[in-house]
């Protein structure tokens, strides 16, 4: 898959990285399965704007394990892609280079507390998040960028 319709190298600013592409809504779903498995890392899968497919992406720790997994010893591969996927094992983390807190997925009943509160300092207090996620959120729901929890 990464073969064919993926990628697998490194960003302009040195990051390691292993992407595909695709439209199908079942490869894609399946996709973020398996390497969220081999990886730890939770991907959405979400259209982009401009053709309608996805673009998923993996970077930095999460493109090397990925990497990996998919390019071991021997495997049936593309030379370019199965050395491009080697020298992703080759980059480590900067020492001042943050790690990113894992992210806190929205419940159903955090979207009907919020709306029910309708205030970001209360809500933030209440859920244990920041005002501006509460505030962000709050406008999502609203927009209906985000869908209503059901109930609400």
């Amino acid at each position: 898959m990464v073969d064919a319709d993926g990628s697998v190298g490194f960003t302009a600013k040195g990051l390691p990285f292993v992407s595909v592409t695709t439209a199908s809504a079942a490869i894609g779903a399946y996709l973020c399965f398996y390497a969220g498995r081999i990886t730890g890392v939770e991907r959405s899968l979400k259209r982009n704007a401009r053709d309608g497919i996805f673009n998923i992406l993996y970077t930095t720790e999460a493109a090397q394990k990925l990497g990996a997994h998919l390019y071991y010893p021997g495997c049936l591969s593309l030379d370019r892609k199965r050395t491009a996927a080697a020298a992703l094992g080759t980059w480590s983390r900067p020492a001042d280079m943050r790690v990113a807190p894992d992210r806190r997925r929205w419940t159903p009943s955090e979207d009907r507390l919020l709306l029910a509160l309708n205030n970001d300092a209360a809500a933030a207090k209440e859920l244990g998040r920041t005002e501006k996620s509460c505030y962000v959120r709050l406008w999502r729901l609203r927009t209906r960028k985000t869908p209503l929890p059901a109930g609400a």
